[in-house]
């Protein structure tokens, strides 16, 4: 990742990932659904809550992107290279 702005783009497409990953985490559904409700809404999606975990490890995980990239154990730029 050669500037910040690669970093950040990483960042949110990991992030997005990892979204669809912990969203379902906790969902639990009503056991009478009310009429003219879905009967796989949520009781408490506790939306908030799945995004600071998002981020939490997107974080973690868009470190080890990094630290992987910088130490050259997989070097993004031969892999574009290889690819012409």
């Amino acid at each position: 990742m050669d500037n910040w702005v690669t970093g950040g783009f990483v960042y949110i497409v990991v992030w997005w990932v990892v979204l669809f990953a912990v969203l379902p985490w906790g969902v639990r559904t009503p056991d009478n659904p009310e009429p003219g409700m879905a009967s796989s809404a949520p009781v408490e999606p506790r939306i908030l809550r799945k995004f600071a975990i998002t981020s939490l490890v997107a974080l973690v995980v868009w470190l080890v992107i990094f630290g992987v990239e910088r130490s050259g154990i997989i070097s993004f730029h031969d892999m574009a290279r290889d690819m012409l």
